[in-house]
């Protein structure tokens, strides 16, 4: 039997959170080494995997199928695609980021805390949510994926209740509430969704017979699937609302800014750029495969929905006086054009919407934990308690004016490719579509460039003189993500053409093909 190569890439983040979490209290130290040496170990493994992927190949590969529970005919079935290898690799690539960003983030406040564990619970509980994402990304069982879908809710449960946003240090009666509040909403929306989705799940296998991706597709190819047309219909709004809640797509999306605003800044980042790309993933490998009729029947609603977020979104941004909300407002507005991508039924839209969610990953890691260092500097998440920064911190502004750039999607930066991508494959299939999501393009450089000009520009105000400029450590976590976004901003290649034959599947599971220009049509 070969190696089972993406069960050892998920594994050893899990046997590293035990590993961790096990670490004597008073060696705190020791934990993160160890959650850090254990993100990386894993990045190798993932790329491992990226670099034995064959882009011309079979759809899935490096499968692994396995009886787990036989009687209801559920499998532990692996195998891995262009699009789930692609968010293999940018969540093995963030975590380590994450974990170096937040360093000192659960380091106990009390002198005397030798009898708890904070720290290595923190960085345990990262490890776990990185091993049960990449599983998701790579299960080809929809019970498997279901379960693995719902148990990233505890870590991330804990990680959200348990360890908040220290620019609220000053009150922590009100802060423990203001967590406590975002913790328990961002887990009940989570579970509503994934309680109709488990509906859904069982009434896919009462009909198909099966939990298996391939043998669902098998039986629809040589017609031995007959689903009737309300069946899949419901099956898909099932599915697509658990998807919905997690991705956020609005009017699900009032988890996300309370979730952001009072978590850490790693955590924020582990919530937008890392589990919320299960929820679109999801969209485009899991709806449009499993329901195509379904899904072309939904996607003038959906496409409705997704501007909506985009607008709604930026708006709200504009408007806020909150650094970390804003950032979260500005992410509602991503994750709509990456939803009206996969929805525009096409090729260009599609592969845009997967290079959206790597790019927005890695855009939003770079805004977010630069700003996150900022706010650790000042104590407040406050616009209105910045200026001059520039002036007394130049590194730190600098790259937060180049992961700024990136969020509104500057030519030369990696999102303007995805970006560019979606746009024109939304123009292709509905023209007044692609026109109105256009406007959030002018409301991202709005948002962008005022947060910049209030907290960066300017005289210094009180409480800004004295800041550090950005420290080894930190420019250990930014200047690398910077590096990333100009180069798949020059230079895609290694992702498109890894992503684009996995679209070519998705379009010819729901049987669509690209509109032809207008002038090739009159020749």
């Amino acid at each position: 039997m070969s190696f089972p190569l993406l069960t050892a890439t998920a594994a050893l983040p899990a046997i590293g959170a035990i590993a961790t979490a096990a670490v004597p209290a008073a060696r705190r130290t020791v934990a993160k080494w160890l959650a850090l040496a254990v993100s990386l170990a894993t990045l190798v493994l993932a790329g491992i995997v990226f670099a034995r992927f064959e882009p011309g190949g079979e759809r899935y590969q490096l499968t692994e199928s396995h009886a787990w529970i036989k009687d209801f005919g559920v499998r532990y079935e692996l195998g891995v695609d262009g699009i789930g290898v692609a968010l293999l690799a940018l969540t093995a690539l963030l975590i380590p980021f994450v974990i170096l960003a937040g360093w000192h983030d659960a380091d106990p406040l009390e002198t005397n805390s030798s009898r708890w564990r904070p720290t290595q619970g923190f960085f345990a509980l990262i490890l776990m949510v990185e091993a049960m994402v990449i599983l998701s990304f790579v299960a080809t069982d929809v019970f498997l994926f279901y379960i693995l879908f719902e148990a990233m809710l505890i870590p991330m449960y804990f990680l959200i209740g348990g360890f908040g946003d220290r620019a609220h240090a000053g009150s922590d009666e009100n802060a423990a509430a203001q967590r406590s509040y975002a913790a328990v909403k961002f887990l009940l929306y989570n579970l509503a969704g994934g309680l109709i989705m488990l509906a859904a799940v069982i009434g896919l296998y009462v009909v198909a017979g099966s939990f298996s991706l391939s043998e669902i597709a098998e039986a629809r190819a040589n017609g031995s699937l007959d689903m009737a047309t309300s069946t899949e219909r419901w099956l898909f709004l099932g599915f697509f609302f658990a998807f919905a809640v997690k991705a956020p797509l609005w009017p699900l999306h009032t988890w996300l800014p309370n979730a952001m605003g009072e978590a850490t800044t790693p955590v924020a980042v582990l919530i937008t750029a890392v589990v919320d790309k299960v929820g679109t993933f999801a969209m485009l490998c899991f709806c449009l495969q499993l329901f195509p009729e379904a899904s072309k029947w939904a996607t003038p609603v959906i496409l409705v929905l997704a501007l909506i977020s985009i607008i709604y979104g930026a708006l709200l941004a504009v408007g806020q006086r909150d650094i970390k909300r804003l950032i979260a407002y500005a992410s509602i507005s991503h994750f709509g054009f990456i939803v009206l991508g996969i929805f525009a039924m096409t090729s260009q839209g599609q592969s845009g919407a997967t290079l959206y969610m790597v790019n927005h990953g890695i855009s939003t890691a770079a805004l977010m934990l630069v700003a996150g260092f900022l706010i650790t500097r000042r104590g407040s998440r406050l616009i209105a308690d910045y200026g001059g920064v520039q002036k007394v911190a130049p590194l730190l502004a600098g790259t937060f004016l180049i992961g700024g750039l990136a969020t509104l999607s500057l030519p030369g930066l990696a999102p303007f490719v995805s970006e560019f991508l979606v746009l024109v494959g939304a123009f292709s299939a509905y023209p007044v579509v692609g026109i109105i999501a256009t406007v959030g393009i002018v409301l991202a450089a709005l948002y962008v460039l005022v947060l910049y000009q209030r907290t960066m520009t300017g005289p210094v105000r009180e409480g800004i003189g004295g800041m550090p400029d950005l420290r080894v450590r930190e420019l250990a976590v930014a200047l690398p993500l910077i590096a990333m976004l100009i180069f798949l901003g020059v230079f895609p290649k290694p992702l498109t053409e890894v992503v684009d034959p996995a679209v070519r599947h998705t379009m010819h599971d729901v049987q669509k093909q690209d509109p032809q220009p207008e002038v090739e049509a009159a020749k």
